[in-house]
């Protein structure tokens, strides 16, 4: 099955954002683009990946009406991220897509985070990203750091929450420059 056709299966309405709403369940393994169908463009922690298969997805339980209680609240992605039983196998799956082997050097990573309402458990929103290959206490890869400057940015009235969600999902290399994370 090709990547559209893949990404076809899935929900077709639209945030404002203008990326597709998911109702992927977080409890459940999802379905992955076939092996060796994706290409992420860029290198090293920099890779973006292929808008083809992760072009992202969003969480229809967050919106700019609900940002108070859902992102803007303390603890709240640890009340919807998917269980490892089902993001190990996910990520393996997804390292095949993307021709790649190795996942201790790979984060399974939510191209729209769960912070700024990415879709929790959505292969339109997961994809192997590259990951430092050893750490020294806390080190966050560069699109952690967005992720984070992004969610203050929304929560603080800064930014929208769709514009957000574009940004990152678009080209998170070309927002981390713009915004200085």
């Amino acid at each position: 099955m090709s990547p559209p056709a893949f990404a076809a299966m899935l929900t077709l309405a639209f945030a404002p954002s203008g990326l597709a709403y998911s109702s992927a369940p977080a409890g459940v393994v999802q379905r992955q683009p076939p092996a060796a169908s994706c290409h992420a463009s860029g290198s090293g922690l920099t890779q973006l990946p292929d808008r083809r298969c992760t072009p992202g997805a969003v969480n229809p339980a967050v919106t700019q009406a609900t940002i108070a209680r859902t992102i803007c609240s303390a603890g709240w992605t640890a009340t919807v991220r998917p269980p490892e039983r089902v993001t190990e196998p996910e990520k393996l799956a997804s390292l095949r897509a993307y021709g790649e082997s190795g996942a201790s050097r790979y984060e399974y990573d939510h191209l729209v985070p769960l912070e700024l309402g990415g879709a929790v458990n959505d292969a339109r929103n997961l994809w192997p990203e590259p990951d430092y290959a050893t750490r020294r206490g806390f080190d966050l890869n560069p699109k952690d750091k967005l992720e984070t400057t992004l969610k203050h940015r929304v929560c603080d009235g800064l930014v929208t929450l769709a514009e957000a969600q574009r940004q990152i999902a678009s080209n998170w290399v070309a927002a981390m420059r713009r915004y200085g994370s």
